[in-house]
């Protein structure tokens, strides 16, 4: 009976000792694991293709890392119409949920803003900002206007009261409007596809579609207290660790999985612009773009002036990179097409001199060209002649 009695004690203490060195590497592996990480992205600035680069670079990030959240710190009036759309698509294919915060105090999220505010999964904003504006002004360098008159003048939504029933609320009013201009199918194609837009991303969000709705046909504007009381956003945060604070314990659905957030004690990674992401930066500009196609240009004459090898291989090394920044942006193809035929006009004039006819042609239909290459109401994207 002893000898059984030691042996069944001799086993306990091994048991014992064995479970002791178990939750002893437990706790050291909880101590030595990664804190949960959250990758913010700041959205600084017109939407234009780098910006939509930086998204995506920020989600693969945040997969890479098995971040609980993406948060994207949006700060923009607005921007182009493609890169707005490849942002939400990045953001309605991540499998991390995505956050949009508005900020900071007296940011906005404005036009091609309030798109990507929509389409993320948890929508904030900082006290002392506002969204709203979402009225397409062009796509493709051709400007869409609101078929609303005051939209086709560029005025704000506050002249739009004035126009109907104020001082120019005159007689010949209400049959001037039952006589819409010749381009309002095409105004009216292009914000009712933008409406439609807005409205599914608020029904997949649950969001207020119809504010959103006359965000695109009214300019709408809302500050943040008020989105939050319409349902346009889903919560109001100081800075982000009460953000972190009021995500915890929210669901969500991201990459077709109901998941519940656990923001609390999150490790902040901020994602700077990679250097392709400010080489395309600098490739969007307008004035780099006519920059490099105006040094292309004289490089491919100098070359058929002069052949040699250096100018020639610079040139066509610029213009394709010019072509390729126009590429980018928002082209009246008017204007592109004035230039490269002054392009046309003043290699001829390279190759068989005709006493500076061709020439002289060649660069006023250039500048022309130049002048109305890119036209769109956000400064980042005009060209400037200052």
């Amino acid at each position: 009976m002893r000898l059984k009695s030691k042996g069944c004690w001799k086993v306990c203490r091994i048991i014992a000792l064995v479970a002791l060195v178990v939750f002893g590497l437990a706790e050291v592996s909880a101590q030595q694991a990664p804190r949960s990480v959250a990758v913010v992205a700041d959205l600084d600035g017109a939407i234009g293709p780098a910006t939509a680069r930086h998204v995506s670079d920020a989600v693969e990030l945040a997969q890479s890392r098995s971040a609980e959240v993406v948060v994207l710190r949006i700060n923009t009036p607005g921007g182009l119409v493609t890169s707005m759309r490849e942002i939400v698509t990045e953001i309605l294919e991540s499998p991390v949920p995505v956050v949009g915060y508005v900020s900071p105090p007296g940011g906005h999220a404005a036009s091609a803003g309030l798109y990507i505010l929509y389409a993320c999964h948890v929508a904030a904003m900082a006290p002392g900002t506002n969204t709203g504006s979402a009225t397409p002004v062009q796509i493709g360098g051709l400007p869409f206007p609101s078929p609303r008159a005051p939209f086709d003048e560029g005025e704000g939504e506050a002249d739009g009261p004035e126009r109907e029933g104020g001082e120019s609320g005159s007689e010949e009013q209400p049959q001037d409007s039952a006589k819409p201009p010749a381009a309002a199918p095409m105004d009216a194609k292009v914000v009712n596809d933008a409406v439609a837009y807005i409205r599914s991303l608020a029904q997949l969000r649950g969001r207020n579609a119809d504010w959103a709705e006359s965000a695109v046909r009214e300019a709408a504007n809302l500050p943040a207290n008020d989105a939050l009381e319409a349902g346009v956003i889903d919560l109001i945060a100081v800075d982000l660790d009460d953000l972190f604070e009021q995500l915890d314990g929210r669901q969500v659905n991201a990459g077709g999985l109901d998941r519940e957030l656990a923001t609390i004690g999150l490790t902040v990674e901020l994602i700077e612009p990679s250097a392709v992401t400010e080489l395309l930066k600098v490739l969007s500009n307008p004035n780099v773009a006519l920059l490099l196609i105006v040094i292309g240009l004289y490089g491919l004459i100098f070359e058929f002036s002069n052949p040699g090898v250096g100018p020639g291989i610079v040139g066509a090394i610029c213009l394709l990179l010019g072509l390729y920044s126009i590429n980018q942006l928002p082209v009246n193809y008017a204007g592109l097409g004035l230039m490269v035929l002054g392009i046309g006009l003043m290699v001829f004039e390279a190759v068989t001199p005709t006493f500076g006819i061709l020439g002289i042609g060649g660069i006023v239909a250039f500048s022309i060209g130049a002048a109305i290459l890119i036209d769109t109401d956000i400064p980042e994207f005009q060209v400037s002649w200052s």
